[in-house]
């Protein structure tokens, strides 16, 4: 009988995220600065990093973009202030106007609209009559107890503290700003101690998964929203509706709320051209004008220019609005992308939380991997390789490797380490695995059987050589030794002769085989978590005793995220740096056959 994982109770999980979100409500005068300030942090980010790389140093380009940005900011605050007084003490005479575009709407009496024009003249009746007298009623405070404080704070204090706290909340923005600009390194390596080094693979996964995606995305849509605002201010202003720069500022603000934002700033600039224009034109214009540029830049430009998306779905997306917007109001309506996108990333690689990921994210529901790997946690062989049959019906075997059986094994790896999967459960895994590997039906073809003939002869030739011998070396556990196994599989056996060592093997071992063996190439293995280091010290200690082997390192299971390993293990020895097994095949055969020209689907004579 299996032993079960041990897990969290679903009660215990909803009851700490009803916790955490009842927290957050509470402390949100400490939070809400927060957020901005990391909103900030990642929209300034990829500008500090360009910056650096320029060769400014860390201290100098973060006074400098600071210096830069927050004057930007306090520049266009005032403008925009000085707008909405002028825009607020007009209010008042707009009031006629409106009320005759109003009366210009031809309606049935009792229909719908008239009811609604019935109760907009009545609201505005109320405005332009009532306003007035409650202001000439208001009483005139008078202080008429003694003491030192009866004129003095306590009189100002309305108007103060909330003045204060503002200024406060602005200068504790701008400060963690700068700070967590400087100490980016310092903050993640926290992070990293604060969940413990026993999960540093997938934490460290984590953080730059969300901080790359929230960083590129946020830029990228700071970009086209203020393009979009400029031109649309400009053209609010050609046409005549006043406070355009207000509405342009809005446009850049609002557009960052996916789907419904820009709509909402469309509202604005509308009602002020029907309350301050003599006819239907400018109003209809700015509407056209709204209904012309939003699609074409969400639909063309922005598809265009960046493919980074905030990885979760439209409808989580507007449902993550109306949350962010309850729990912190309009500061919230803003922070709702960047925090979603955090969360559904903390959420696919925290196994506790995978029904958010689900939720929020905007991947295929059940990938055929999961669906796979779902099988083999239930201890059904038999429907995981009806599910490795089915997909093989569709798809070519090096696809069904690629994206089926090594994201599984990845799978496993990573609950492996979070100590969700027991021993007997990752043995029954990778024992099933083997098995259905053995047991699929390879074709007949290789990419690697047929050799171009030199050019100029029309004439295709066949070659006949003695197997080349390849030694491979799982760098981790019996998941790379069987990524290994299917990496075999993809090679010509009546060209490539590989050997697979045992995993576990000491590094001594492993060197004096190669030395002892003389293969025409080393592979090396590994699916994360776990297989770097030791891939990158055994590429260091190979390229320093047999300087002209080669050495291939095929990394599998995260496609995306080896940018920064491929360059660690080429400056550590490694020739090429794969992450597919069909990437890693390639290599291979264009390591050893680097004047020859392969190609598919061709059988040797």
């Amino acid at each position: 009988m299996p032993h079960k994982s041990l897990k969290l109770s679903p009660l215990v999980v909803a009851g700490t995220l009803m916790l955490i979100v009842a927290s957050m409500y509470w402390a949100r005068p400490v939070l809400i600065p927060v957020a901005l300030a990391m909103l900030l942090t990642f929209l300034l980010s990829p500008v500090d990093s360009a910056l650096q790389r320029l060769g400014v140093g860390r201290a100098v380009s973060v006074a400098l973009l600071a210096m830069i940005a927050f004057s930007l900011i306090g520049v266009i605050g005032w403008a925009i202030s000085l707008q909405v007084k002028e825009f607020a003490h007009n209010l008042p005479s707009y009031q006629g106007n409106i009320k005759k575009r109003i009366e210009e709407l031809q309606v049935g009496q009792g229909t719908t609209l008239d009811k609604v024009r019935v109760e907009f003249e009545q609201l505005i009746g109320d405005v332009a009559t009532n306003a007035p007298a409650e202001r000439a009623r208001q009483p005139v405070l008078v202080t008429v107890q003694g003491g030192r404080f009866s004129s003095g704070v306590w009189q100002f204090s309305p108007v103060v503290w909330p003045l204060l706290e503002s200024l406060f909340n602005i200068l504790l923005v701008v400060t963690l700003v700068i700070f967590m600009l400087l100490e980016r390194d310092e903050l993640r390596n926290r992070a990293i101690r604060l969940l413990g080094y026993g999960r540093l693979s997938l934490t460290t996964q984590a953080l730059d998964e969300a901080g790359q995606r929230v960083s590129r995305y946020l830029f990228a849509q700071f970009i086209v929203n203020a393009c979009l605002g400029v031109v649309m201010g400009l053209g609010l202003f050609l046409l005549g509706v006043p406070y355009a720069l207000l509405w342009g500022f809005l446009i850049i603000l609002l557009r960052f709320v996916p789907y419904i934002g820009i709509w909402f700033a469309a509202l604005f600039p509308v009602a002020v051209s029907l309350a301050t224009s003599a006819n239907w034109w400018q109003p209809l214009s700015v509407i056209a004008m709204f209904a012309v540029l939003e699609p074409v830049v969400g639909l063309v430009i922005e598809p265009m220019l960046f493919s980074q998306s905030a990885g979760t779905s439209k409808l989580a997306m507007l449902i993550a609005i109306a949350f962010w917007t309850w729990l912190w109001g309009p500061v919230g309506l803003l922070l709702a992308t960047p925090l979603t996108a955090c969360l559904a990333v903390v959420a696919k690689y925290v196994p506790q939380l995978e029904f958010i990921a689900v939720l929020l994210g905007d991947e295929p529901l059940m990938q055929a991997s999961v669906a796979y790997y779902k099988r083999l946690l239930a201890w059904d062989q038999e429907e995981a390789e009806a599910i490795v049959e089915e997909q093989l019906q569709t798809h070519s075997v090096e696809h069904v490797f690629d994206e089926v059986l090594i994201p599984a094994l990845h799978y496993a790896k990573r609950d492996r380490r979070l100590g969700i999967l027991t021993n007997d459960e990752q043995e029954f895994i990778y024992k099933s695995m083997r098995e259905i590997i053995e047991r699929i039906d390879l074709p007949s073809t290789h990419p690697t059987s047929l050799i171009d003939a030199p050019a100029g002869d029309a004439s295709t030739v066949t070659v006949r050589v003695d197997k080349i011998r390849i030694l491979a070396w799982p760098a981790h556990d019996e998941g790379d030794a069987i990524a290994l196994l299917m990496l075999q599989q993809l090679l010509d056996p009546t060209r490539y002769e590989m050997e697979i060592s045992t995993a576990g093997k000491r590094l001594s071992e492993i060197l004096q085989q190669a030395e002892q063996k003389t293969p025409a190439l080393f592979c090396i293995g590994f699916i994360p978590p776990g297989g770097l280091s030791a891939s990158r010290h055994v590429s260091k200690l190979l390229r320093a005793r047999l300087p002209e082997l080669s050495i291939v390192v095929g990394h599998w299971g995260l496609h995306e995220k080896i940018t920064n390993d491929r360059e660690a293990l080429l400056v550590a020895g490694a020739t090429h740096v794969a992450a597919t097994l069909i990437e890693t095949r390639d290599q291979i055969t264009q390591a050893l056959h680097p004047h020859v020209k392969f190609q598919p689907d061709a059988v040797v004579s």
